[in-house]
């Protein structure tokens, strides 16, 4: 075994080419075990296993900073840079992340799981390093998929316009990005990056700049007759124009051929980016073969690729049922998602009305845009989201959506807890967030039920609306709900209805004959978002068990809500106090706000002002104080 004794780059780079496949192929052995069993991004880190490895045999990390975008596909790098050891505890409680990380390594230099933002960033630390006269290459790995958001095009223009060697490897799973034709593009890719041609044009560069008076003239002269000769002998080549020499394509899965021109680009005065051909999935067919599935994955069979599903319905799910539903009816519903068409419950309506249905790959901010855009059309958009990629498209979400009331309708997934991903990934700043912007109205549905009613309401309802649910089962109870929508208001559950059997047993809490209504020596009120009606629910038996009366009410609405109904229905229901229990932040929460209506003794239970880790989803709400037991104690302290 060659892994296990791998503890650093220069380990790498020791290895001889031989040892090279053995390497590659145990890599790709350990990140399929430890996936199969904790979840994570296996496709795109099978892909990038030959390129992970080629950079580090001819790249100086920490020294010089390799940045992966997103950093999903970052599970080579860990296992590379000394963390073999912690790899199998990844996107674990206490474990190493799913994705960079400043502080788990030296090697890693941004915390990062969203995408697009590489180039950027690391054109920013390269300008800081020129600057302060710090020696190291920076080399910023993007795939095709993240090409797709604004922000990586912002960087591309910006930094092509210098003469600093910012290094892009274009990680292309050949599913964007075409290749260039004819053999004198590829000729002239290789001619380009040969040291005599470099040491020429570098040469002319710095003539020309210490020209007197007729610099600027000269520098323009001459990018025009390189922009023009490019223009002679190359296909059309987006890199090229934005400033950028171009290398490649190459084959992503042949380490020799890549560290030849890794170390060619080392040379280089001027930015570059180099075209890398990659298959995602490399090595397991499954992944190969179904590399969506495969992108974020959870806990699967080795043997056959199955993954486990939950064991009830989820809201993802529930979704997906309430929407075929309603698009059977209607020709006027369209759906919009951010490359997420699997993860956000989509799959089926794409497949069965396809015209109706815009994957605008990874692009939130187009996407609120394009759907307001729909609205004024006259078609209804529903965009399906997760909630942390929402916080992209906050703008668009004032300008283009809510300020012009459009019609548009945000499915949010993944909102409050998410197990797994860790710090970048937890869906909890929706409702701080959305609930200041005007015309604004956001859902919160408590069961499959609900968010069936709650779809069609604001399907029904010409108003900009946000439904918000987590990434969870679904309680199973729902016959309490009721079918009738009122605007600002919540559901109320009684105590008789959590637990009708728990109550007749408890003799000293009801009349046996239920000749009289129930009464408690002790009643609160837990008021909860609908992402946490199970755990509330639990905590409610709970306190039922305790002998204390607990009821619920589940804010169906966040925005807008009936203030003084809430007011007069905790004056009226003879609690003795109340329990705010919220799968978001507590600051800007809707808690906060409510709290402020009543004169009870009261309890605000929210997630806290720091970022949560990877985890599972019971033990980030256990972290939070939001578990079973943190609610039962919480009641049960006011009292």
């Amino acid at each position: 075994m060659i892994l296990p004794n791998i503890n650093s780059p220069q380990d790498v780079k020791a290895l001889t080419k031989k040892q090279l496949p053995t390497l590659a192929k145990e890599i790709r052995k350990t990140i399929l075990e430890v996936v199969g069993k904790n979840g994570g991004h296996l496709a795109s880190n099978l892909g990038a296993v030959e390129l992970t490895i080629a950079l580090h045999r001819v790249f100086e990390s920490p020294k010089d900073a390799i940045i992966f975008d997103v950093s999903h596909q970052s599970y080579t790098h860990k296992l590379l840079t000394g963390r073999y050891k912690d790899f199998k505890t990844i996107r674990q409680k206490d474990g190493i992340s799913g994705f960079t990380r400043i502080a788990e390594s030296e090697h890693d230099f941004f915390d990062a799981g969203h995408a697009s933002t590489s180039i950027s960033s690391a054109y920013g630390l390269l300008t800081s390093w020129d600057i302060l006269k710090k020696e190291g290459k920076v080399v910023a790995v993007i795939g095709d998929g993240a090409l797709t958001g604004g922000l990586a095009f912002e960087a591309l223009s910006n930094a092509g316009q210098t003469n600093r060697n910012l290094i892009v490897i274009l990680n292309d799973n050949q599913m964007s990005i075409s290749k260039n034709t004819g053999a004198i593009s590829e000729y002239l890719s290789k001619i380009t990056m040969t040291k005599h041609y470099q040491r020429f044009r570098h040469f002319v560069d710095v003539v020309a700049k210490r020209v007197p008076f007729f610099s600027s003239i000269l520098e323009k002269l001459i990018f025009r007759l390189r922009r023009g000769l490019k223009g002679l002998l190359f296909s059309n080549n987006l890199f090229s124009d934005l400033g950028f020499d171009y290398v490649g394509p190459l084959d992503g899965h042949n380490i020799s051929g890549m560290e030849k021109v890794f170390r060619q680009v080392k040379e280089l005065h001027r930015p570059v980016v180099v075209h890398v051909i990659t298959k995602k999935g490399c090595g397991y067919s499954p992944a190969e073969n179904d590399p969506a599935t495969f992108h974020g994955i959870g806990p699967f069979s080795l043997s056959d690729g199955k993954v486990e599903k939950f064991n009830a319905l989820s809201y993802t799910e529930a979704f997906c049922n309430a929407l075929m539903e309603i698009a059977a009816k209607r020709s006027d519903i369209a759906t919009i998602t951010a490359a997420m068409s699997k993860g956000t419950g989509l799959s089926l309506f794409q497949h069965k009305y396809p015209e109706r249905f815009f994957d605008v790959g990874i692009a939130e901010e187009h996407a609120v845009t394009f759907a307001g855009g729909l609205a004024a059309g006259g078609l209804i958009p529903i965009v399906a989201i997760y909630s942390t990629f929402l916080q992209r498209s906050i703008d668009q979400i004032i300008h283009d959506v809510a300020l012009q009331k459009r019609h548009v309708v945000f499915c949010i997934d993944r909102a409050g807890a998410v197990p797994g991903d860790g710090e970048t990934h937890q869906g909890v700043f929706d409702i701080a967030l959305v609930r200041p912007i005007p015309n604004m109205t956001i859902l919160s549905p408590s069961t499959a039920h609900d968010l069936a009613l709650c779809l069609q309401w604001a399907i029904d309802n010409d108003k900009s609306t946000l439904i918000r649910y987590p990434k969870a089962s679904c309680p199973s109870e729902h016959t309490v709900f009721s079918s009738k929508i009122e605007l600002g208001r919540g559901v109320l559950v009684k105590a008789e209805d959590i637990a009708p059997t728990l109550i007749n047993n408890l003799e000293n809490v009801v009349d046996k004959n239920q000749t009289k209504a129930v009464t408690f020596e002790k009643q609160v009120l837990l008021v909860c978002t609908g992402g946490m009606f199970g755990e509330v629910l639990s905590a409610a038996r709970n306190l039922i068990m305790k002998g204390v009366g607990a009821d619920i009410y589940t804010l169906r609405f966040i925005k807008p809500l009936d203030t003084n109904y809430f007011a007069t229905l905790v004056k009226e229901g003879g609690y003795n106090a109340v329990v705010f229990v919220e799968d978001g932040v507590k600051i800007g929460g809707v808690s906060e706000y409510l709290a402020t209506f009543i004169d009870k003794p009261k309890k605000i239970l929210a997630f806290g002002d720091e970022y949560m880790p990877s985890a599972t989803r019971e033990e980030l709400l256990s972290l939070a104080h939001l578990s079973i037991e943190d609610i039962t104690e919480a009641a049960l302290s006011l009292l």
